[in-house]
């Protein structure tokens, strides 16, 4: 038999190995759970990146739609815009045409009137 102060040193050692083992499946534990919550974290994280990234495809998307429907309505309106600018340029030229017209009726009735005036007066 071994002397009873080997007994107890060797009981005692045992008990603070123990005790450390238990210390580290602590520390070992605790790890494991930070680490579930951290990527419980990144796992909420990356969804909300992807719900994210969805939305803003979703509305480039719509924004392609829209600029390809205002490019067909930009198309569909250039003939109808040039037509009336060539009404327009016709207009212009047609009350130009006119104005002179008018300036030549005027003048010509001017005329008439003093004419007439004159015959009226008796100087003619």
């Amino acid at each position: 038999m071994s002397p009873p102060e080997v007994d107890a040193a060797v009981h005692r050692q045992l008990g603070e190995l123990v005790a450390g083992m238990h210390g580290l499946q602590d520390s070992i534990r605790r790890m494991e759970e930070a680490s579930r919550r951290s990527e419980d974290k990144s796992e909420a994280s990356r969804a909300v990146v992807h719900r994210r990234l969805d939305e803003v495809v979703d509305r480039v998307g719509k924004v392609e739609t829209s600029i390809v429907t205002v490019q067909e309505d930009v198309t569909e309106m250039k003939p109808v815009t040039d037509e009336v600018r060539r009404w327009k340029l016709m207009g212009m030229g047609a009350l130009g045409v006119t104005g002179l017209a008018a300036m030549a009726l005027g003048v010509t009735f001017s005329e008439a009137l003093k004419r007439i005036g004159m015959v009226i007066i008796g100087r003619g």
